[in-house]
């Protein structure tokens, strides 16, 4: 058994070169390091062989794509990899158990009632209020989240946060819009119009 006496930082410099330059020939010795290791991980937790190097590839697209997100002081490149390896994974897993275009019905969607079309646009417009009042850091990332559709590992790079931080942060502003969307019924119709 032979060891690899290049330490971390000489990973981190690869990935930072790949990030800032574009450095090929640094991402072919991060592939070669570490596109084994990430697709043996993945078939240790339970991806086939086939599907495992099809995350693996998705996984090395990623760490050229987003380098530059890379901050050495926050994780290892190890770390930072197989955390992208396990949100694929998981990404992957979701995507397998979503309904096939075939299953679902196809024809015209029924046109909603006009009351229930009224309503949709009046919990659309509260939903909004509540948004707009909550704290500018909630605020922001409720919008990165949903209205972004970034993951949370990706605002979290994008942010600087720790990732508890951004979950937290988002499960608070999700309560507050719950609460929100309990307490302030929309009017009845015919109400005092206050």
């Amino acid at each position: 058994m032979t060891f690899d006496t290049r330490d971390e930082g000489h990973w981190a410099a690869l990935l930072v070169s790949v990030g800032r330059d574009r450095d090929r020939e640094a991402f072919a010795e991060l592939f070669e390091r570490f596109a084994p290791r990430v697709k043996a991980f993945l078939i240790r937790t339970g991806l086939t062989p086939g599907l495992a190097e099809d995350c693996m590839q998705d996984v090395m697209v990623t760490l050229w794509r987003k380098a530059h997100l890379y901050d050495p002081t926050r994780a290892t490149v190890s770390t930072w990899l197989f955390t992208i390896a396990r949100n694929r994974k998981i990404d992957m897993i979701r995507k397998s158990r979503r309904p096939e275009p075939e299953d679902l019905p196809w024809g015209p969607e029924p046109e909603p009632a006009q009351a229930e079309a009224l309503a949709l646009r009046e919990d659309s417009r509260r939903l909004a209020e509540a948004v707009a009042q909550l704290p500018p850091k909630q605020r922001d990332l409720i919008e990165r989240a949903f209205y972004g559709d970034l993951s949370h590992s990706e605002i979290a790079a994008e942010t600087g946060l720790p990732l508890g931080t951004i979950k937290s942060r988002i499960r608070l502003a999700i309560d507050r819009l719950r609460h929100a969307m309990d307490t302030d019924p929309p009017r009845a119709a015919g109400g005092s119009g206050k």
